[in-house]
């Protein structure tokens, strides 16, 4: 591979980095500013619980799409048009957006939404139409029947229902241990600042029932996470399986 595509990939890991630790003095400065308080209404331990949810699909979504181009894309000579893929053309960018929404609904106030979404089209829009470019001129021919056929971002609802999960969430254990300590430490930290706020506010029967309802989304995720991994084995093996008998 060229030292230009490990160049730019450094490049735009130091501006997220730069980022992230800008937006993390912020909040540490200005608490009160960011951080909803904990109130004792349904919606939003609804909404944590959802959060949680969101960041875990969107963590889940970024593992398969990194690992299927990194299997699968011939070092960026072959278009990648299956998995993740068939479900947008930017699959590693939406778990982003639904870990950075999920991120909000867990633990900020609902109009840090509306700067995180200012932020992200900001600094991802460029970079989708900018690959975009790159790959029409790699892939004159495939690349615009792709995009006629594929969402830029958001996948069609219709879509969802009709397909069964694994064929576009594939998922493998080595894949998933690339991944898992930014999976992680993603869910602890956000957990960690939830529980806190709820501690604080002295409010134990609410950050119970938020407790098991969040333990029982985690739990859901392994399952389909396990699910995933097992299908994907199979799947490979009848495959292989089929080429062998051919």
């Amino acid at each position: 591979m060229s030292p230009l595509p490990k160049i730019k990939m450094k490049r735009r890991l130091e501006i997220n980095g730069i980022i992230i630790v800008l937006a993390f003095l912020l909040m540490i400065i200005f608490p009160s500013l960011f951080f909803r308080k904990e109130q004792l209404f349904y919606y939003d331990e609804l909404a944590e619980i959802f959060g949680v949810a969101l960041i875990l699909l969107g963590q889940l979504l970024r593992t398969s799409a990194r690992g299927y181009k990194s299997e699968y894309s011939k070092q960026g000579q072959s278009l990648i048009q299956d998995g993740p893929y068939s479900l947008a053309r930017n699959p590693m960018y939406l778990g982003i957006l639904l870990i950075g929404l999920g991120v909000v609904l867990v633990l900020f106030k609902w109009w840090v939404g509306g700067v995180f979404l200012f932020i992200f089209i900001l600094r991802y829009v460029s970079l989708i139409f900018k690959e975009e470019r790159k790959l029409l001129k790699i892939f004159p021919v495939d690349y615009p029947r792709y995009r006629r056929q594929v969402p830029r971002l958001l996948p069609h609802a219709q879509l969802l229902l009709k397909r069964d999960v694994r064929e576009y969430l594939p998922l493998k254990l080595s894949w998933l241990k690339k991944e898992i300590g930014t999976i992680l430490a993603v869910l602890l930290l956000t957990l960690a600042l939830e529980s806190w706020e709820d501690i604080k506010t002295g409010s134990f029967k609410i950050y119970l029932e938020e407790a098991v309802g969040i333990l029982l989304v985690i739990a859901l995720f392994v399952w389909l996470t396990v699910y995933l991994e097992r299908r994907t084995g199979a799947d490979k093996d009848s495959i292989s399986v089929k080429g062998q008998v051919s």
